[in-house]
């Protein structure tokens, strides 16, 4: 489907729902329609909302570490959290890490079967195994029993990185067409024992082999797809190779759940993630805020005054939007479509918007928690149903 053109394109069959009409068509995107599992309570697929997902990378035997960094995540939003499980140790931890945490626990599986049978045992929602790794088709039929009588679902995860050798030696390199059959053979696996509830990851790190490899999976099946780029890298290039891809597919309507892959603490994954969703409109969550790179122009230091906001207002969840420009060129103008805006004025005098309308006068000094204030004060009027947010007004938000 051609990006931007916000409708579904003429040689695109459905799978894909066409949008409704709008009067604003080119930001509408039209999702592929896959089928719903559950993940414990949390729905994938069907059209439910897009899930974040991340992964802890403490020690799983290491039940305290494990649940702190789990209650972050649950706190930056997470709404899947998938914990390693490579040893009977981990397996061992598993009940008392799923009993504190407040969203579903995904365990990761690689080549011990034994290991997804004790995880469904102990509660895991989902266990995350390619059925193709664990040997034979009796224990791909334990697992299967195992996940049936626990209400497990299964992520089938193919990687570039960990292909089949003979996929290898058929292809001669990793590429799209030996990503999907791997997990074409996989799914083929799991419907051989009358098992449906999975969803489908096909992993790369280069981008336009996981872009490619999700657009011929998505014409392929009807089951939900867990996007990600694995192995993006740091905090800036990681966000920017997994803004590009996973926003190129979602942009394109594919896409289900998502987990932005980054050497960095799983929180900022869940952070980075969220911002992907709000920059295309397709869930919002905290405030999106909208700023200038700074110039000569500035009345205030733009720049420290973004990174205090963010640090500040981490703590708000309800979707709202903030404008926070140096100078007149552009500030009243985006102001208009944000619920609070601050543009930059002489003398350390700056004009503040409140829903678009300009309100009153702050000063240098008290700016940051004038802000905050008003931030917190717009999401009480939005949580009880006294106000709108803007950004639901102009089309901007899910």
């Amino acid at each position: 489907m051609p990006i931007g053109t916000g409708g579904v394109c003429s040689t695109r069959p459905s799978p894909y729902i066409t949008a409704m009409s709008s009067i604003r068509p080119w930001r509408d995107i039209a999702r592929r329609t896959s089928r719903q599992i559950m993940v414990g309570k949390v729905p994938v697929g069907g059209g439910a909302p897009i899930t974040v997902q991340t992964m802890t990378n403490t020690l799983t035997s290491d039940t305290k570490a494990t649940i702190d960094q789990i209650r972050r995540c649950e706190d930056a939003g997470a709404d899947i959290i998938r914990v390693s499980c490579p040893d009977e140790a981990s397996t061992a931890a598993m009940p008392q890490i799923v009993r504190a945490a407040q969203v579903p626990i995904v365990a990761d599986i690689h080549f011990h079967y034994k290991r997804a049978l004790e995880a469904a045992d102990a509660g895991a929602a989902c266990l995350r195994i390619n059925p193709g790794n664990i040997g034979s088709s009796e224990r791909v039929a334990e697992v299967v029993r195992a996940a049936k009588a626990n209400g497990c679902a299964i992520r089938i995860g193919v990687n570039a990185g960990s292909l089949e050798k003979d996929l290898l030696e058929k292809y001669g390199e990793p590429c799209p067409e030996a990503l999907i059959e791997s997990a074409l053979d996989h799914i083929k696996l799991l419907q051989d024992h009358d098992f449906h509830e999975y969803k489908v990851a096909v992993k790369a790190s280069d981008v336009f082999l996981a872009v490619a490899a999700y657009m011929g999976l998505a014409e392929a099946v009807d089951c939900p797809l867990h996007l990600g780029i694995t192995e993006a890298g740091g905090l800036i290039g990681g966000t920017v190779k997994s803004s590009i891809g996973i926003g190129n597919l979602l942009w394109a309507g594919i896409g289900d759940t998502i987990r932005v892959s980054l050497s960095a603490e799983p929180e900022e994954e869940v952070r980075v993630g969220y911002e992907i969703l709000k920059a295309l409109g397709l869930r919002t969550r905290g405030v999106r805020i909208v700023s200038c790179p700074s110039c000569a122009r500035q009345g205030f230091d733009v720049i420290r005054t973004v990174e205090r906001l963010e640090e500040a207002l981490q703590h708000i969840k309800t979707p709202m939007s903030v404008s926070i420009l140096g100078c007149v060129v552009n500030g009243p103008g985006e102001a208009r479509e944000t619920d609070i805006g601050i543009t930059g004025g002489g003398n350390g005098k700056h004009m503040v918007y409140l829903s678009g309308v300009t309100d009153h006068h702050v000063q240098d000094a008290d700016m940051i928690a004038h802000i905050v204030k008003l931030v917190e004060a717009k999401a009480e009027e939005i949580e009880a149903g006294r106000a709108v947010s803007m950004d639901v007004t102009h089309g901007k938000a899910a």
